[in-house]
């Protein structure tokens, strides 16, 4: 007989799980070390922030911060730019950099890189790409700084770790900033570092409480609720 939906967690997880005190909000430091010390599979597991946010449908929560500490490999830049702009993000470190030819590569099912930085005057033409990058949260938008003429500026930020956060249609920011092998401290720069751009984002005009919860976690681990109101 169908008993509904409810997840049945393995016994490895349900022993995690009891190692956290059900309704209890941690320390930022606190959950940090819980996290580390509930990581427990055979990788080096993603850290992860989840941020609950109290919007509505009409609110866009979204922009880039800098993550002080980066792990693992700098991301795959891309750049839509001709000419001077072309050649400035060519010399900063830019790992493809094209107009048409990448267009229409990308059309063709090409998508090996993490981010797309265009410069204004081709984004008539990356119009074109709507269906392909937009629902992969590729598309160059100016709010997040992926539209710009200072191409190599953009290039060297996302290589040193800028990094792009939305919230969902459910107005949840989900977002890994380094992995459980960083150093503690490490990993408190980046939480806040993430968590004051967030506050910068929060609407003129929302009433009430604009954080709800913030909760980390690793890749395979539960989470641990994290007492926000001290974060920053």
């Amino acid at each position: 007989m169908y008993k509904g939906n409810k997840v049945k967690h393995s016994k490895r997880y349900n022993g995690l799980l009891a190692k956290i005190e059900k309704g209890k909000r941690y320390s930022c430091e606190d959950a940090v070390k819980l996290v580390k010390a509930n990581a427990s599979a055979k990788f080096d597991e993603s850290f992860e922030v989840s941020i609950n946010l109290n919007i509505l449908a009409r609110h866009t929560v979204r922009d880039t911060c800098v993550l002080p500490h980066q792990s693992g490999k700098a991301k795959v830049v891309l750049v839509f730019a001709k000419g001077g702009n072309a050649a400035a993000a060519k010399e900063a470190g830019a790992d493809f950099v094209g107009d048409d030819d990448l267009i229409e590569k990308i059309k063709g099912g090409w998508y090996d890189f993490d981010v797309a930085i265009a410069t204004p005057d081709m984004m008539r033409d990356i119009g074109k790409l709507g269906p392909y990058l937009g629902k992969r949260g590729l598309m160059p938008n100016p709010r997040t700084g992926t539209v710009t003429t200072d191409t190599a500026k953009a290039v060297e930020e996302f290589k040193k770790g800028r990094t792009e956060f939305r919230a969902d249609k459910k107005g949840v920011i989900n977002l890994s900033i380094g992995r459980v092998s960083m150093g503690d401290a490490q990993v408190i720069d980046n939480v806040t570092a993430l968590y004051k751009e967030v506050l910068r984002k929060k609407p003129s005009d929302l009433k009430g409480e604009y954080v709800k919860t913030v909760s980390f976690t690793s890749t395979m681990g539960p989470g641990v609720r994290v007492d926000h109101k001290n974060l920053v």
